[in-house]
């Protein structure tokens, strides 16, 4: 496939709510501009906790002035692996993602959870170079976001016909697997510098996707995005595909700001 320029063409849990219900952070995420830090630092600040015990902290967007006879979009956005923790703060420390929902035409909400330092949103080995199988279970942080989102279906006013999915690196891998273990639920997923289990391209052929990569990422090399794009158009899907010849690992900087990104996600329905 050629370049063009630059471009290839709950059920069983509870919400626990934060020490306050927004959280007031303190930090700066690199590439990100001062209206998306202002954004992320009045984020919904709450912990998900299932009937095991165990849990996962997450920030949350709520559309202002949200109408309780309406429903609305759910972006949910997966973070990388520098930003796994348990401050839940970090995974929106590249707070790029946020443009998704700066857009008054397209009011929608978002959740970032944060996945536990060690633990991956795909156990898998990372030998980025090599395709990956996709484990018969989900990972432990993964079994967590899933329920989570079932959680939130139960509190908020979500459109089921509009759930999106995005994430970089680690969470560009999640973002595929995701779509693998529920490939109905989805409208439309961007993983950016990522990697799929490309025998399982079949399954997830009629998702919409545009993955993002730099040409010059060393941390995961952009023919794990474009191996996946050509599975995916094997399998009869029809990706989009956009990968910036000048760049490294950092494509999410660029990739959310892209002008057609916002009006093409909120355009999917499932």
């Amino acid at each position: 496939m050629g370049l063009a320029g630059e471009r290839y063409v709950k059920p069983a849990g509870r919400l626990l709510k934060g020490l306050g219900a927004l959280g007031r952070l303190a930090w700066g995420g690199k590439g990100a501009t001062s209206e998306e830090a202002r954004l992320r630092d009045g984020l919904a600040n709450s912990v998900y906790e299932n009937g095991s015990g165990q849990s996962i902290p997450y920030r949350l967007f709520a559309p202002p002035d949200c109408d309780p006879q309406q429903q609305y979009p759910l972006i949910l956005f997966l973070h990388g692996a520098g930003e796994r923790g348990s401050d839940n703060k970090a995974q929106l420390k590249h707070a790029e993602v946020l443009r998704l929902v700066m857009d008054e035409a397209n009011p929608c909400f978002l959740v970032a959870p944060q996945c536990a330092r060690g633990r991956k949103w795909v156990e898998v080995p990372w030998d980025f170079r090599e395709p990956h199988a996709t484990p018969d279970e989900p990972s432990p942080a993964m079994r967590l976001a899933m329920e989570l989102l079932d959680a939130l279906e139960a509190e908020l006013r979500i459109d089921p016909e509009r759930r999106y999915a995005t994430g970089i690196s680690m969470g560009g891998f999640g973002t595929f697997d995701l779509l693998v273990r529920r490939p109905r639920q989805f409208a439309a997923a961007v993983p950016i510098c990522g990697g799929a289990d490309e025998s399982r391209a079949d399954q997830i052929a009629h998702v919409p996707i545009w993955a993002f990569h730099g040409a010059k990422d060393r941390t995961v090399p952009a023919i794990r995005s474009r191996s996946a794009v050509d599975a995916l158009q094997a399998a009869g899907g029809n990706p989009r595909y956009t990968e910036y010849e000048r760049v490294g690992h950092n494509a999410w900087s660029r990739a959310y700001r892209e002008p057609e990104l916002r009006d093409w996600l909120f355009r999917q329905r499932r």
